[in-house]
């Protein structure tokens, strides 16, 4: 069995249930974490519809958010879901303003990890941070049946 994630007729991804099952449930954290719906669902019957326009909104505050932290744990915990959003961006056209998202972060930064080694925060001019980003999105969209 496979779920299958769409905007109107066109099919983004046809994941497995397990995957479809642990990707909802982290789009939840994740739309209580920045206090924005995702646009994705309820799956219903197998077929999860995304409103591209609540989407776009949700795909560019999950971006500053994962752009303003330093915090080593929770940018592990995220990258997947992340690049996963990024790729179902990209196949649904959604458009990204990489380029404000490089020049700086939107807002305060927030979970900065302090270790013994100091302050742990976002690098100054997000060129590396974008293209890890688009290189792990395109690495997942591989993986990612239509």
């Amino acid at each position: 069995m496979s779920q299958y994630f769409d905007i109107g007729d066109e099919t983004l991804w046809n994941p497995s249930n397990g995957a479809a099952r642990l990707f909802l449930r982290q789009v939840e954290v994740f739309e209580a974490e920045l206090g924005l719906p995702s646009g994705i669902g309820p799956m219903r019957n197998d077929e999860c519809q995304i409103d591209p326009d609540a989407f776009g909104v949700f795909v560019h505050a999950l971006l500053a958010r994962h752009r303003r932290t330093g915090h080593t744990v929770i940018l592990a915990l995220s990258e997947g879901f992340v690049g996963t959003v990024v790729a179902l961006a990209q196949r649904a056209g959604t458009d990204i303003d990489w380029g404000r998202l490089e020049a700086s972060p939107d807002g305060p930064l927030s979970d900065v990890q302090v270790s013994a080694t100091g302050v742990s925060a976002p690098p100054g001019d997000g060129g590396p941070w974008a293209a890890a980003v688009r290189a792990r999105a395109a690495e997942l969209s591989r993986g990612m049946a239509r």
